[in-house]
């Protein structure tokens, strides 16, 4: 079917279960922001954008697709000859998602959606806002199944026990830890729903997501017992034996909602924003904690061994990036390069590296025009060959045993002109001045943000979306509970930066249709002075590869930036060079030397 088609067929089944609206956002059943398994892609089914973020709404005469503006460019080429209206998020006259669902459904009207996707607060949220209209919910109805014939399965790849060298903390100490925080909160129970959770506290691994090492599963903590809900297909002897070691049970996944309708009476710790509205239905009979997983708040913070593992990843990954920034120099002069032969290179190097498990996400490599789509990607069927001349966007990463790093850098592949030096230097002059950033703890990532847009702004330019993420141990790449952007959700206040988390630092210049500019390091959250006035903070880099030198206008740097710059430049250096040799260490001395006003 086409996507009008579906569209269709989907109106068919609303007007079957008398509903007015149906609403089919991009998260699964544990409520995944962005990268999810294949099964639950049925946003990108309905509307055939297929970007990571955005939700469809579908009334009986309308079909929009909401997406943020790393994906406006994107959306408007994917939606192109279909029904389906592209509804700018956060852009002047279009309402918020959840408003337009409100807006839409009639006095007396039905609101549909698959509760397994759509989170406990969003559904109270609408259910209190459609109470005042006499409206209701109905949350128990995948309509969008229904029409799915080739939906794919639900994935059934093999765990594997992520070491103690790794992790620094065994499965067994962490579930002691879980479990007095859980009591110290006052709960009975603690319910894990965010897929990122139980792979930490367990020291479990998976591969059910494409480039993210999580599998899908459920834990339910009380004071005695530990049920860690998986398919069991996906449960090898290692795993079992490590599992039945630490004192976990294992359980069916299809068990939880079962599971849950047992619980009467107690106090159960959960985040209303993971847990699903089905199963928050199945709570019912409890008191329901609504709180941040603390363990959401431990894999953020990371400890000793996992500073050190991530630091080690991020040479190994220095290396293989410089490694392709110093070939595609050379390779774009002499030979045809296209965006896919350059990811493909780079895919090869990173796997020369040791303890490589896989991509931490899918690398863009985008050239010019195609650079202004923030989570471009290009196939085989559809991409550009580079010219000698302007930039390639990269943005790649890689998840090793020992940690997990995002990069991006924009590459020169030969002359630019005034314009793209100067806003690749703005570019820089934010990058730089977030990363040199102090502040007092208790500060968030809506107060420094600012850092980094204000050399842009200066400019009445902007990049339509946050300015950095956390990154997981080995985890998802992109990581809460903090975050840095201008933003504020009051169902989502930002969280105050502590020393051991890792966020990245990433402003950039897209203008569609003409390119775009990325320049992203990953830092390390740490203390710094304490004194009469507090705990003082600064963060630390992580990322070593150099910036592009040729593309950098020094007069449009002030001398603390240029300072810092070539601070950076020496440190990349020094961290580099034992792993180098011949030309590409010559390479590295000349982009690495010292940068002085002329």
């Amino acid at each position: 079917m086409t996507v009008n088609e579906r569209i269709e067929a989907l109106r068919q089944l609303m007007a079957e279960n008398c509903l007015d609206v149906y609403y089919v956002p991009n998260e699964d059943d544990h409520l995944s922001e962005e990268y999810t398994a294949d099964y639950f892609k049925a946003k990108s089914y309905m509307s055939g954008f297929s970007g990571e973020s955005g939700c469809v709404i579908v009334t009986k005469d309308f079909a929009g697709l909401w997406t943020d503006g790393r994906y406006f460019t994107q959306a408007e080429n994917e939606l192109a000859g279909s029904q389906v209206e592209l509804m700018r998020l956060r852009q002047e006259g279009i309402p918020n998602p959840l408003d337009f669902l409100v807006d839409q459904t009639p006095v007396h009207g039905k609101l549909g959606f698959d509760g397994s996707v759509v989170s406990a607060r969003t559904k109270n949220f609408l259910q209190k806002k459609l109470e005042q209209k006499q409206a209701s919910i109905v949350n128990d109805v995948d309509l969008v199944g229904q029409i799915w014939n080739e939906r794919p399965k639900m994935p059934e790849e093999s765990l594997f026990v992520l070491d103690t060298k790794y992790t620094g903390v065994g499965a067994k100490d962490k579930i002691i830890q879980a479990r007095k925080s859980m009591l110290e909160a006052g709960a009975d129970v603690l319910f894990l729903a965010a897929l990122e959770d139980p792979c930490w506290l367990l020291n479990i691994r998976g591969n059910d997501i494409e480039n993210t090492p999580v599998t899908y599963a459920f834990v339910l903590m009380t004071e005695n017992e530990v049920n860690y809900y998986v398919n069991e297909k996906k449960v090898n002897v290692e795993v079992r034996a490590h599992l039945e070691n630490s004192g976990v049970t294992i359980k069916d996944y299809d068990e939880i909602e079962t599971d849950l309708l047992k619980l009467q009476n107690k106090v159960v710790l959960a985040n209303l924003d993971t847990l699903n509205s089905k199963l928050y239905t199945a709570l019912q009979g409890n008191t329901i904690l609504d709180q941040e997983s603390p363990i959401a708040y431990r894999r953020a913070i990371k400890n000793e061994v996992e500073i050190e593992c991530t630091k080690n990843a991020h040479v190994k990954d220095g290396v293989a990036v410089f490694k392709f920034i110093h070939w595609l120099k050379n390779e774009v002069k002499k030979n045809e390069v296209t965006e896919v032969s350059a990811q493909n290179k780079l895919y090869d190097l990173r796997g020369e590296g040791q303890d490589y498990i896989e991509p931490s996400f899918t690398t863009i490599s985008a050239y010019q025009a195609n650079g202004a789509m923030m989570h471009y990607s290009a196939t085989e069927e559809n991409h550009a060959k580079l010219e000698p001349k302007g930039f390639l966007l990269v943005d790649s990463g890689g998840t090793y045993k020992d940690g997990t790093t995002d990069i991006t850098r924009t590459i020169a592949v030969g002359p630019l002109t005034k314009e793209e030096k100067k806003y690749y230097t703005l570019v820089l002059k934010g990058h730089l001045d977030l990363m040199a950033a102090h502040f007092l703890k208790g500060t968030t990532g809506n107060n420094v943000d600012i850092l980094a847009r204000q050399p842009l702004w200066k400019e009445d330019i902007d990049y339509q979306c946050g300015t950095g993420h956390g990154v997981g141990h080995v985890l998802a790449v992109h990581e809460g509970p903090h975050r840095i952007g201008w933003g504020f959700s009051s169902l989502r206040p930002p969280v105050p930066f502590e020393a051991g988390m890792i966020v990245t630092d990433e402003p950039g210049v897209y203008l569609p249709h003409e390119l775009g500019i990325r320049i992203e390091n990953e830092l390390l959250v740490v203390n710094g002075n304490k004194n009469f006035y507090g705990q003082f903070m600064h963060f630390e880099t992580l990322t070593y590869v150099p910036y592009e030198v040729e593309a950098i206008e020094v007069s449009l740097l002030t001398d603390e930036e240029l300072i810092q710059l070539n601070a950076y430049h020496a440190q990349v250096r020094a961290i580099l060079s034992p792993y180098l040799k011949g030309e590409e260490l010559a390479y590295l001395e000349e982009v690495t030397k010292e940068l002085v006003r002329s």
